[in-house]
């Protein structure tokens, strides 16, 4: 059986096998589950949460990937690492770190230690 995605609530219906069971698991119980890439590696280390921001946030500036990140009411520009995307975001694996305010869609002038403001 191929699984479809149920493109509304972003979830794909799979079934599981367990070697041991566990009385806390009942049925209906939602799980989250981290997808191993072709090398065998998880995509976001366990205990570490994906960083996921939209493709638009992130620029190729000689051939490095930045983001701005808002610092106070000033822009700073910061060097990370992508990985594969997610729909219309990218995966940050370095450089940043969960809750770092990232400016959206920078304007193409926007340099590092403009004076922003937060809407």
């Amino acid at each position: 059986m191929v699984p479809t995605a149920d493109r509304q609530k972003a979830t794909v219906l799979v079934r599981i096998g367990f070697k041991q069971l566990d009385p806390r698991i009942l049925p209906d119980m939602g799980v989250k589950v981290t997808f191993l890439r072709a090398d065998g590696e998880a995509a976001a280390p366990q205990g570490k949460p994906a960083i996921l921001v939209p493709k638009g946030a992130v620029r190729e500036e000689n051939d490095r990937s930045v983001v701005f990140i808002v610092r106070g009411n000033r822009v700073e520009r910061r060097a990370v690492k992508v990985s594969g995307p997610d729909g219309d975001r990218v995966e940050v694996v370095a450089g940043l770190e969960p809750g770092d305010p990232v400016v959206v869609a920078p304007p193409p002038g926007l340099r590092d230690g403009a004076v922003v403001m937060v809407k």
